[in-house]
């Protein structure tokens, strides 16, 4: 019988993806997992308590990922929120590109937008606290409840941008992706010109952008 051996964390996330994509589908058990990746049941559950919390926690590996590559750069310590943010989403694209099979298998096989969004529930948090740390300037209300409300609201909006540009990663078919970093720059300026309540010739040329590709996949 082969010895079982210890198992770390990210080892368990790369089992687990290899497991789905090699399978089309998820392990019938964690028992089951755990044996044919030779390694102890316990240890998994050392880390996740069932497959959805391990799902839960890849796509905010992504997130992590992202962070700790941009943290190594000594420009984007310098950049202002908008500039940060661009970098966040690009680099969390490149990460995204980079597992691709995994994510579209993944969220294909979850359509029902209740489960979809279960599995994007330790991101959202992340990318959250992630939005609070730009410190985005916002208009001063000069009132703490109306403060709070507007920088709930600008979480929000700010996870629904991420949500609507992975709907549109998704889609895209364009060689490296390439309309998907135009949708980036477009929509990244077009929220922050926004949110400065400057002129919204940044947010007509996004509505351009998205009635011509939409034209042409007609």
């Amino acid at each position: 019988m082969a010895k079982k051996k210890s198992v770390k964390k990210e080892n368990i996330i790369a089992h687990y993806m290899d497991y789905v994509l090699t399978h089309n589908n998820k392990p019938n058990s964690v028992y089951a997992f755990a044996k044919e990746h030779k390694f102890n049941e316990q240890e998994f559950y050392a880390f996740y308590g069932s497959f959805v919390a391990l799902e839960q926690d890849i796509f905010k590996a992504f997130f992590d990922n992202t962070l700790a590559a941009l943290n190594k750069s000594d420009d984007y310590a310098h950049f202002d929120a908008r500039n940060k943010l661009l970098s966040f989403y690009y680099t969390f694209f490149e990460n995204l590109t980079a597992n691709r099979s995994y994510v579209v298998h993944v969220l294909h096989a979850n359509k029902n937008q209740l489960k979809t969004l279960q599995l994007f529930k330790k991101l959202k948090k992340s990318f959250s606290a992630y939005i609070e740390s730009l410190d985005i300037q916002t208009l001063e209300l000069k009132q703490e409840q109306l403060e709070k409300i507007q920088q709930r609201g600008l979480k929000e909006s700010a996870w629904f941008q991420l949500l609507v540009t992975m709907r549109f990663w998704l889609d895209d078919t364009s060689p490296s992706f390439e309309k998907t970093d135009i949708f980036i720059e477009k929509s990244v300026k077009a929220s922050f010109d926004l949110i400065d309540t400057t002129p919204l010739k940044s947010i007509i040329d996004l509505g351009k952008f998205l009635f011509k590709e939409k034209m042409h996949a007609q």
